[in-house]
C-alpha cells in the first residue's frame, strides 16, 4: 500500500514538470494556443540606440508642448524676468526659459500644483521634451513662480497682442461676467467679529488663570531645586511658559490683530459719511463682518451651486469673434458692479498697447444685472462703448416682455431706459449673445485648465495668477488657430509647432544630400572603382 502511493505521487510531479526554456526562445508566436506562423511587429525594450536620441523628435508634429516652446524661444517677451537676476555669485539657477514653459504648459493642461510639475517632469514625455530632460524640483518651481509673479501677470498683455495679431480680436462685441474662485483656504478658519469679541474675553480669562497657575509653580519652584529639577527637568529654567498659556496667548494675538483689521475697514468705509463735529462713538464692524485667519484678503462668497467658500471674484472681458479674454481683474467683493470701471480703464489700457489698430469707439458691452448701476452706464459711454446692461432677471420659462412702442418717455429713468432698450429687437438679438460669449470662456476655464481653485494666497498673487490662467486660456486659442505660423505667414513653417525639429531634419538632410554629391564626383573621377564596385540591381517586381 505505501509502494503504490509512493508511486502516484511520484507521477503526479512527473506531470507537474514544466521543460525548461531558454529566454530567447520564448516568443509568444511559437506558443501553443497562438496563431501558427502568426508575425507580430518587433518589440524589445532592451533594445540599444545605435544613434542618440533627439529631444525634438520626443512629441509630434502639431503638439500643444512644441508651441509652447517655440512661443518662449520667439514669440514672448523675456527681459522682465532676465532683469530679475542681478546677482551675479551664487549657484546658477534653471534656465527661465525652461521655467517658463513649464509653468506655462502645466497651467494650460490642468496642473498648477508645482509638486505635480515637478512630478510630470520624470512621467510626461510633453514636460521632459520642454525641460530637455531636466527635473527642477518643486521648491525650484514655486520660488520661480512667486519670483516673478508680477511679470507672469503681465504675459496676459503679450499673449493679447500675439491674438489681436494673428487676427483672432475684433472688438465690435464683448461680454462680461464674472466667476467666483475658491481661495486656498477654508472657510472653517474664519471669524466673525461678534465671535471674536466673545473669545476674545474667553481667552483674557484663561489666559489670566493660567498666569495666576504659572507664578504659584514658580513660587513653589523657587524652594528647592531638587524639586525644582523633579518638576521642570534638569534642563529647563523653570521660568519658561507652559505650552497651553504660550498657545492661548498666541490665539489671542492672532484674534486682537484681525479684529483690529476688521475695525480698520470698517472706519475706512465710514470716512467721509460722517457729519462735521458728529461725537458719536467710532464705527465698529458690523457684528457678522467676517475674516479669514489663512487668507485674510479673501472674503465669504455665495457660489453657483449655492454654497459658501473664501473665494475671490475673477471676471473677465471677452471679445466675440475667438472669445479671446481681452481685459481680466480680481477682486475680494461678492458684488459685480464695483469691478467694471476698473475692467474698463484696463480694457482702454490693454488696447492701446497690444492692439492699437482696434477700435473702442462704438463696441457693444453685454453685462448681466450683476453689473448694472447708473454709474457703470455712464462709464461706459464716456468710453464710446454701448452698453446693454440687463436691469433685472427673469426666470428661465419666463419670456421678456414686447418693447413699448412710441417715444421714450422725458420722464423715464436711466434704468427705464436701459430696460427698454434691451427689449428692442436689437437689444433682445444683441443681449442673447451674452451667455455665448463669455460663459464658454470660464467652463474652459474650470476644466481644461483647473482653473476653478487658485493656489496662490493675498489679493495681488491672486490676481497674478488669475491674469495667468487667463492668458493661457488666449495662448490655447491661439495654439487651436493655427500657433504661430499666422503670425508670420510668410516666413512658411519657420514659426509652427515642431519649427525648431523641421529646420532639424533639413539640415540634416542638407549634409546627407551634399556627401552624395561629393562621393558621386569622386566615383567619376573613378572610373575603374566604379566598375568595380558597381552590381546589377535586384528586380522583384519586373512591372514596376
Amino acid at each position: 500500500m505505501g509502494i503504490a502511493t509512493m508511486e502516484a505521487m511520484e507521477a503526479q510531479i512527473r506531470l507537474l514538470e514544466v521543460e525548461e526554456r531558454p529566454a530567447d526562445e520564448g516568443e509568444r508566436g511559437e506558443e501553443e494556443g497562438v496563431g501558427v506562423d502568426k508575425t507580430f511587429r518587433p518589440y524589445d525594450p532592451d533594445q540599444l540606440l545605435l544613434l542618440s536620441p533627439s529631444i525634438q523628435d520626443w512629441v509630434p508634429d502639431g503638439h500643444l508642448a512644441g508651441f509652447v516652446s517655440d512661443l518662449v524661444e520667439h514669440g514672448l517677451d523675456l527681459s522682465p524676468i532676465y532683469a530679475a537676476y542681478e546677482e551675479e555669485r551664487g549657484f546658477p539657477p534653471y534656465d527661465p526659459r525652461l521655467m517658463l514653459k513649464l509653468l506655462l504648459y502645466g497651467y494650460a493642461t490642468g496642473t498648477p500644483s508645482s509638486r505635480k510639475l515637478e512630478q510630470r517632469s520624470y512621467d510626461d514625455v510633453a514636460c521632459r521634451f520642454l525641460c530637455a530632460d531636466q527635473h527642477p524640483d518643486y521648491r525650484s518651481i514655486a520660488r520661480f513662480r512667486r519670483r516673478h509673479l508680477e511679470a507672469l501677470s503681465e504675459l496676459f498683455t503679450q499673449a493679447f497682442a500675439l491674438c489681436a495679431k494673428a487676427g483672432l480680436v475684433k472688438l465690435g462685441r464683448v461680454a462680461l461676467d464674472g466667476t467666483k474662485l475658491r481661495a486656498n483656504a477654508s472657510r472653517h478658519k474664519a471669524m466673525s467679529y461678534e465671535r471674536m469679541e466673545r473669545e476674545e474675553a474667553r481667552l483674557e480669562g484663561e489666559l489670566a488663570e493660567l498666569r495666576a497657575r504659572a507664578q504659584a509653580l514658580l513660587e513653589q519652584a523657587e524652594q528647592a531645586d531638587e524639586a525644582e529639577d523633579a518638576r521642570y527637568g534638569e534642563d529647563r529654567r523653570g521660568d519658561e511658559l507652559p505650552e497651553e498659556l504660550a498657545r492661548r496667548e498666541k490665539r489671542l494675538q492672532t484674534i486682537r490683530e484681525a479684529k483690529a483689521a476688521l475695525e480698520a475697514e470698517a472706519r475706512a468705509k465710514a470716512e467721509g459719511k460722517r457729519r462735521t463735529g458728529d461725537d458719536d462713538e467710532p464705527p465698529k464692524p458690523k457684528p457678522k463682518a467676517q475674516r479669514n485667519f489663512t487668507d485674510p484678503d479673501s472674503r465669504i462668497m455665495k457660489t453657483a451651486d449655492k454654497s459658501f467658500h473664501q473665494c475671490y471674484n475673477g471676471q473677465a472681458v471677452v471679445d466675440e469673434r475667438s472669445q479671446v479674454i481681452v481685459a481680466a481683474e480680481l477682486t475680494d467683493c461678492a458684488a459685480d458692479a464695483p469691478g467694471l470701471a476698473p475692467l474698463l480703464d484696463q480694457l482702454e489700457a490693454n488696447v492701446a498697447a497690444a492692439a492699437p489698430a482696434l477700435d473702442l469707439e462704438g463696441t457693444e458691452l453685454l453685462a448681466d444685472s450683476g453689473f448694472y448701476s447708473e454709474d457703470n452706464v455712464d462709464a461706459c459711454t464716456e468710453r464710446g462703448l454701448d452698453p446693454f446692461i440687463a436691469t433685472g432677471r427673469l426666470k428661465h420659462s419666463q419670456a421678456p416682455p414686447p418693447a413699448p412702442r412710441g417715444r421714450i418717455p422725458k420722464g423715464a429713468t436711466p434704468k427705464q431706459r436701459m430696460a427698454r432698450k434691451l427689449r428692442t429687437r436689437k437689444g433682445r438679438a444683441a443681449y442673447a449673445r451674452r451667455k455665448a460669449i463669455v460663459e464658454p470662456v470660464f467652463g474652459q476655464l474650470e476644466t481644461v485648465q483647473n482653473g476653478r481653485r487658485l493656489l496662490l494666497r493675498g489679493k495681488p498673487a491672486a490676481r497674478a495668477e488669475w491674469r495667468l490662467h487667463c492668458a493661457c486660456h488666449n495662448l490655447l486659442k491661439l495654439f487651436r488657430a493655427g500657433g504661430l505660423a499666422r503670425l508670420r505667414p510668410q516666413a512658411g513653417a519657420e514659426g509652427t509647432p515642431g519649427a525648431s525639429k523641421k529646420r532639424l531634419r533639413a539640415a540634416s538632410l542638407d549634409a546627407l544630400c551634399g556627401r552624395g554629391r561629393a562621393l558621386r564626383g569622386w566615383l567619376a573621377a573613378n572610373p575603374r572603382v566604379r566598375a568595380a564596385i558597381s552590381v546589377p540591381a535586384l528586380v522583384t517586381d519586373p512591372g514596376s
